[in-house]
């Protein structure tokens, strides 16, 4: 038996024994998930790219192929409806015969709207987990998404199993296959739009199929976010490239950022400063502890970086203390990563939903969980010179303590991160992303 196989029916047995305490908890017989179905744009015939329901690819890794359903009780094997029309205007799926057929009784649907005779007749004691409430209602489901049940599955999800995290590593792999190849493409003096299609081109996916829009920046545009357009022109001068930007398998994600710059100075120091503050967080990730306390030594390591290069005049206490560090990292320390790029159940203190908010101080952090082996997540500390973020801070009256003149040299470079994928052993971190030699 193959290893892949093995480590997949294992992982469907940790989802059965995760379903058998949720329904337990709800009183239930059992779920049926729905992939999901094709979205047609208003006042059009064509339809919006399918995204497959996280918590159907959970169980199985077809992604790409609507009107799909699972009937799982968490004892009797699992039963796959899926969609496979006589249709000569799209391609249709093939007959699945891959590695995780053996795992489902698996019935073909040839009519989407003719599902109802392959799903439980009583419906009273089961519950249907998707997207498409209406679908739900017609169907005769008065259970829809319990939250019960939710809240147990996503906050379970956070533990990966062995088949999860080698998804994980191949999803990695390609990303970084992708990430060596933009690399190229910028030191090449190419435009943005040129250099995603390297990315794609090296990854073997598309647009569509690359777990989020791809952040392909050139010099200021690394000082948005989440810049998702991609100019067709070159600049007349490279200075600086971020990307951000992952790959999928079997519908677990890769979320890796890198910055380069092809000119010596403060800016290049500044990307090496970046580079050891994110391994040194990276080692922070310990069992045991909060996710929260990440954010925080970020902040402290970005005060140093402030501090050291000259560009604010204060103590790193101080420089915390009044919020300015802040206006040049203004986004969280990272997030859970697994079926979704973002993964749910960042913010809840147990597996029933218990809100477990972000700091005031830190509102756009993602996790505050408790560190725990299993778990995977991004770690990604950033420094921006973001225009609307500065021209507040000046405003305040610790615009004395910041110094301008060397603000005025780095803004035409935008902003840096770096962005790492970890695995949280009981005795050790995994980055999957630096093993790969992604440096």
């Amino acid at each position: 038996m193959s290893s892949q196989l093995t480590t997949y029916q294992e992982h469907i047995a940790t989802l059965q024994s995760r379903t058998k305490e949720a329904l337990q908890r709800e009183g239930l017989d059992g779920l049926v998930i729905h992939s999901g179905q094709g979205k047609r744009m208003f006042l059009d015939d064509n339809y919006y790219p399918f995204t497959v329901n996280p918590q159907f690819k959970a169980w199985v890794p077809v992604v790409d192929n609507p009107n799909c359903w699972l009937v799982v009780n968490g004892e009797d094997k699992p039963t796959l409806i899926f969609y496979r029309p006589e249709d000569f205007w799209h391609k249709v799926p093939p007959v699945p015969q891959d590695f995780w057929v053996e795992s489902f009784n698996i019935v073909m649907l040839a009519q989407a709207d003719a599902v109802e005779k392959h799903l439980p007749y009583d419906k009273a004691r089961y519950a249907y987990i998707g997207e498409y409430i209406e679908v739900a209602k017609a169907l005769g489901f008065d259970n829809v998404n319990p939250d019960r049940v939710m809240h147990y599955l996503h906050y379970q999800r956070a533990y990966k199993t062995d088949y999860e995290l080698d998804c994980m590593r191949q999803a990695n792999k390609i990303a970084v296959a992708g990430h060596n190849a933009a690399q190229q493409a910028f030191l090449a003096g190419k435009s943005e739009f040129e250099i995603n299609l390297a990315y794609l081109s090296a990854c073997g996916q598309g647009d569509n199929e690359v777990p989020y829009n791809s952040i392909v920046a050139l010099n200021e545009h690394a000082a948005i976010l989440h810049y998702m357009q991609r100019d067709t022109a070159v600049p007349s001068e490279s200075r600086s490239f971020l990307i951000d930007a992952g790959a999928s398998f079997h519908g677990y994600a890769a979320d890796i950022t890198r910055t380069y710059t092809n000119q010596d100075g403060l800016f290049a120091d500044l990307i090496a400063q970046l580079n050891k503050v994110t391994l040194s967080l990276v080692d922070a990730l310990k069992p045991g502890t909060e996710y929260t306390n990440v954010q925080l030594l970020a902040h402290e390591g970005i005060a140093h970086m402030l501090k050291n290069s000259g560009i604010v005049n204060l103590d790193v206490a101080e420089m915390i203390e009044k919020g300015i560090t802040s206006t040049f990292f203004p986004h969280g320390i990272g997030h859970f990563l697994g079926l979704q790029v973002h993964d749910v159940a960042g913010l809840v203190n147990d597996d029933r939903g218990t809100p477990k908010a972000s700091p005031a101080e830190h509102p756009f952090l993602r996790c505050t969980r408790i560190i725990e082996p299993r778990q995977v997540f991004t770690i990604e500390p950033g420094l921006y010179f973001i225009d609307s973020l500065l021209r507040d801070l000046k405003a305040t009256p610790s615009s004395k303590f910041i110094n301008w003149d060397t603000i005025g040299i780095l803004r035409p470079f935008g902003g840096i991160r770096i962005e790492d994928n970890i695995i949280v052993h009981r005795d050790r971190n995994e980055n999957m992303t630096r093993d790969l030699g992604l440096n």
